[in-house]
């Protein structure tokens, strides 16, 4: 996904320039202070992610941890994944009327927000989306999520 190779989180905040570094650093610790107990923060898709280990939910398409977020440093802008809000449309809809009232501009694909700096982001929507869901809920709201899209195929 990102061509970041750094094999650990301060590796790959020691790679970034010292405004992106800063930038990294606030919206990871909104992140971390927000992130339900039995995610884990590691290395994966050459981003900073937030998961649910294997040990805990193996079942995953691709045999790989299950990710809650993401957080990487682009060329030219930040990306914030929030994968729950890709999972469930009422979640979609809840965050984007939720950034709107916050005043700033939300810049998103389906579930990656866009940000330039880390003032551009609505701190307290960030914290309670990462927080929305326990590792069970979450778990459970991928496997619907998963059948939808296995239901909308055919099979």
């Amino acid at each position: 996904m990102f061509t970041n190779k750094a094999e650990s989180i301060d590796e790959y905040i020691r790679s970034l320039t010292p405004e992106r570094h800063v930038t990294i650093r606030t919206v990871r610790a909104i992140i971390l202070k927000n992130l339900p107990r039995g995610f884990v923060e590691t290395m994966n898709w050459g981003m900073i992610t937030y998961e649910v280990p294997l040990s805990t939910y193996p079942n995953t398409y691709n045999k790989k941890p299950l990710s809650l977020a993401g957080l990487a440093a682009g060329k030219t802008q930040f990306s914030l994944y929030l994968l729950s809000v890709y999972f469930d449309p009422k979640t979609s809809k809840w965050f984007q009327q939720r950034y709107k009232a916050s005043g700033k501009k939300l810049a998103m694909g389906k579930s990656c927000v866009h940000f330039k700096r880390a003032e551009d982001l609505p701190f307290d929507l960030i914290g309670e989306t990462v927080k929305l869901f326990s590792v069970e809920e979450y778990i459970q709201l991928h496997e619907k999520a998963r059948k939808g899209v296995t239901e909308r195929k055919g099979k």
